[in-house]
């Protein structure tokens, strides 16, 4: 997304790297590479169906490239969709079939080989809030009947919303604008609505952001303070000194392959940066056993270790105090902050994927953005650490290093003007266009949502949109 004109070229970026490289092997994923594919391709279509509501032909043409390119599934038979049982199974012609089940509050998992059941106890999830219809807006769906403020340009706001859906090839799914905290425009496509939980992908880093705050706020952890993997706390393990801000800065320096990576090769193995998603294992350990590649906070790049380990050490630091670690995101901070919409998967040991695997409404992601927008606190409330905001939104000294000052903490910085917004602003972003963009200078949050399909027009209807509402609400 950030603009490649402003940024080093990936020449400049590996040779830098290999001047820090430590001498550890690498070793790929195991496993058949269409096997891995498939998986993603059940999983996703599962998920779309039981979880978004979507009807099966929509699934299997529009959504889940990231885990399931289009091309991969072409090598494999038609999607069998079982809806008594909640599953979608994909067979390989000679090979196996993969099964993805529906698991309720824990969504779809794909199976692991031989197994009909996944390796821990599903948790059903309830949020304690009450009804949405006659709660208002943030806390639930009401929302105010007065006009706008005197400063605010309804008719730019209007036309924004037309940008945003105006070319119908970006599959637009959902857009929703709060500015001062208040919902001002939202459209959705047919079909989708203010409830309906959405293929969001890696705007689910933002969330496991705020669940480690929520976690520092209860003094559980400390930003600082080594990351206590237990898989690292041997003699001369040099892991033990990547800390939980490295993580959440994606500079722990763990070798693996991720496609963001600049010296990727799509022709090599299958990445471990997917495989965290697809390969039906034990995610938490996978990323806990990698390697160091760098010493910590010495070169940043976009891969899935960092926040599949801050989502271990959530389970780690919720299990500790004997609580439920799966309703844990929604007691500790959807009901906090009026959000009831969202379903987060797991790998098949129950571990929860929130770098990717995350379903949330477009009016929910609009609440998690406010959050953010109000320096982590909430009526009143502080939810989020003093100091966490800033973290986030500040340049990782790794990635600044390599003239790259376009990643914080598990959010995307607008620094090189990508976006058509303030280079204060900052943002998630998930695979196919998906964003969640914070204007502090603006009071807005804009969510943007869209299916697999439309990847290629997405950030283009979104800066056109961007543009109008920049201009529509006055800054500061």
């Amino acid at each position: 997304m950030p603009s490649s004109a402003q940024l080093p070229a990936a020449s400049a970026l590996n040779a830098r790297a290999r001047c820090l490289e430590l001498n550890t092997p690498y070793v790929p994923p195991p496993g058949d590479v269409l096997e891995h594919y498939t998986s993603g391709y059940a999983k996703t279509m599962c998920s779309a169906i039981f979880i978004t509501g979507l009807d099966a032909a929509t699934a299997q043409e529009s959504l889940g490239y990231f885990v399931a390119p289009y091309d991969q599934r072409r090598r494999v038979n038609t999607p069998v969709v079982d809806r008594d049982r909640k599953e979608v199974r994909i067979s390989i012609p000679g090979g196996p079939t993969l099964t993805a089940r529906y698991f309720g509050s824990q969504g779809c998992i794909t199976l692991p080989p031989g197994r009909d059941d996944v390796l821990f106890k599903p948790v059903a999830v309830r949020s304690a809030l009450g009804d949405a219809s006659t709660t208002a807006w943030p806390m639930g769906d009401v929302l105010p009947t007065t006009p706008l403020p005197a400063d605010v340009d309804a008719r730019k706001i209007a036309q924004a919303l037309d940008a945003a859906f105006g070319n119908t090839e970006a599959y637009t799914s959902a857009f929703v604008v709060t500015h001062r905290g208040r919902l001002v425009a939202e459209r959705y496509q047919p079909g989708v609505n203010i409830g309906t939980p959405l293929e969001s992908w890696s705007m689910g880093k933002s969330v496991t952001a705020a669940l480690m705050g929520v976690l520092i706020q209860q003094k559980a952890y400390t930003l600082d303070q080594p990351a206590p993997i237990p898989q690292w706390q041997a003699d001369g393990d040099g892991r033990n000194k990547i800390r939980i801000s490295d993580l959440l800065r994606m500079s722990s320096g763990l070798r693996i392959k991720a496609p963001d990576d600049p010296d990727f090769d799509p022709n090599g193995t299958y990445p471990d940066h997917l495989y965290f998603y697809t390969g039906r294992i034990d995610a938490f350990n996978y990323a806990a056993t990698r390697p160091q590649q760098w010493p910590p906070n010495t070169v940043g790049r976009y891969r899935n270790t960092d926040p599949v380990l801050v989502n271990y050490l959530v389970r780690l630091a919720v299990e500790k105090r004997g609580e439920d670690y799966l309703s844990f995101p929604q007691r500790a901070l959807f009901d906090r902050i009026g959000i009831r919409s969202m379903t987060i998967e797991t790998d098949p040991y129950g571990n929860m994927l929130t770098q990717g695997y995350d379903f949330m409404s477009a009016r929910d992601w609009a609440r998690l953005g406010n959050l953010y927008l109000q320096d982590g606190v909430w009526n009143g409330e502080r939810l989020l650490p003093e100091g966490f905001v800033p973290f986030v939104r500040g340049a990782a000294p790794a990635w600044a290093a390599d003239k790259r000052p376009i990643y914080g903490g598990f959010f995307w910085l607008n620094n090189t003007g990508a976006l058509a917004a303030p280079t204060s602003a900052y943002y998630m972003l998930g695979a196919a266009g998906q964003f969640v963009v914070i204007v502090p200078s603006h009071d807005l949050v804009v969510v943007r949502i869209g299916y697999s399909k439309g990847e290629r027009f997405a950030a283009a209807t979104l800066n056109q949109a961007l543009a109008l509402l920049v201009s529509a609400v006055p800054g500061h």
